[in-house]
């Protein structure tokens, strides 16, 4: 089966807002082992959605649209894709009475124009899932279909998994199971991780040919470094899961503690980012945590208060952003500020007045300008738990700014996760 995803809305085109609909499709049908050799974006014209619609169709089994199902003049899916099929719209009664019923639960007026939201091409049918206003569509088109959706991320994702998804399955007529397992992995840098599996991707095709089972594909990210996703087809989910396991010891052989985190068809990755990982860590050992930033002006304390129960470890933080606030409230010494020394005081001081069993600190250069003679890129970081302390200088040179930022919390926490599994830093 082959795929193609069309992005929907002159926004797009401009730049105004990143498609992130596109690639989260994309990964998902990887992931089912559907082919998707295009995506498009085009503006809110009928005329050039309904000849991108045209040509995707002369290429792909299924489309997926995202975008203009809205109740707007320019929510104009809806009547390319009836054009495309050849058929008029139609008002659909029970979808509209199940829309203005939405709004009346969220206190919302209905306005006349949200009426249109409930016109469905003929021979389409709305999907049963309704996660904003907009319904999405699943539209015939001779043996093809085009699916519609909203152009929400949020509405997206759920319409695609509720509806969509079983849809697409049953039209595959495949009874294989696919399950993916993902190993996240920081430390090492995307080519590292790829060199080192090499020898593991050859066997795998050597003897089982290119389309081998299981896949395996590299993902980077400069939040959770990068993740190592096994997809395996098979039978059944527990015949899938024999051959990821058997799989996934393989790999971890080959990655050693570069491994922090891992699951199975994970609907939530956030679980496994570092900040996640660490708290969960430092949660079982009934351990608290404090932090002093400087480059990171609160990212650190950000990203750790976005994991949901982080306040049972989480004590607090301490942002010394100028030097006299390292001076006078972390007891930094007098002088430089950017070297192991000043950090290693921060993240000791920070403990001990926010009375927390261990420390973090960061101080460094982000840039653009250089700072103390040393150049952007340059930071220091320091764990300390209990009196034992550790430190390291980064370079993270020749990044933008907002990156080495970034960049500092995630090293800063594989650091805590080596440091509370007695692991070499």
């Amino acid at each position: 089966m082959r795929c193609e995803i069309v992005a929907v809305g002159t926004e797009l085109l401009l730049g105004q807002i990143v498609d992130t609909n596109s690639t989260w499709l994309a990964e998902r049908l990887a992931t089912l082992g559907i082919d998707c050799y295009f995506q498009t974006k085009v503006g809110d014209n009928l005329a050039r959605i309904e000849e991108t619609l045209r040509l995707a169709l002369s290429r792909a089994d299924v489309v997926i649209v995202c975008g203009g199902l809205g109740p707007t003049q320019d929510d104009i899916t809806r009547q390319a894709i009836a054009n495309v099929m050849g058929v008029p719209l139609q008002r659909d009664p029970a979808l509209l009475a199940r829309i203005e019923a939405i709004f009346h639960q969220r206190g919302h007026s209905f306005a006349d124009n949200n009426a249109l939201q409930a016109d469905v091409p003929v021979g389409a049918r709305p999907m049963a899932t309704i996660a904003g206003t907009a319904p999405g569509l699943i539209c015939p088109v001779g043996e093809k279909r085009i699916y519609a959706m909203p152009g929400v991320p949020r509405e997206m994702r759920e319409m695609f998994d509720a509806d969509l998804l079983p849809d697409l399955l049953r039209r595959r007529g495949d009874a294989t199971t696919i399950v993916s397992h993902t190993l996240y992995c920081l430390g090492l840098g995307e080519s590292v991780i790829a060199e080192r599996l090499a020898p593991r991707l050859q066997a795998l095709d050597t003897a089982l040919g290119t389309t081998g089972n299981p896949t395996i594909a590299f993902l980077a990210s400069d939040f959770s470094g990068v993740r190592v996703r096994l997809t395996a087809k098979a039978a059944d989910a527990k015949e899938a899961q024999q051959i990821l396991e058997k799989e996934a010891h393989e790999i971890r052989a080959l990655l050693g503690d570069a491994v922090f985190s891992e699951g199975c068809n994970d609907n939530d990755p956030t679980h496994h980012l570092p900040e996640a990982v660490v708290l969960r860590l430092l949660a079982e050992r009934g351990k608290t945590l404090a932090v002093a930033e400087s480059l990171t002006g609160g990212g650190i304390g950000a990203r750790l208060t976005s994991v949901a129960g982080s306040s049972h470890v989480f004590r607090g933080g301490i942002v010394a952003y100028a030097s006299d606030v390292k001076f006078e409230m972390l007891s930094v010494p007098r002088g430089a500020v950017i070297s192991e020394e000043a950090a290693a005081h921060m993240a000791r001081n920070v403990r001990q007045r926010l009375c927390a069993d261990v420390g973090l600190a960061a101080t460094g250069v982000a840039g653009p300008d250089a700072q103390e003679d040393l150049p952007p890129g340059t930071v220091c970081v320091a764990v300390a738990w209990g009196d034992d302390i550790t430190t390291r200088t980064l370079n993270l040179s020749g990044r933008p700014r907002e990156q080495v930022r970034i960049l500092t919390a995630t090293w800063l926490f594989d650091m805590l996760r080596r440091k509370i599994l007695g692991l070499s830093n």
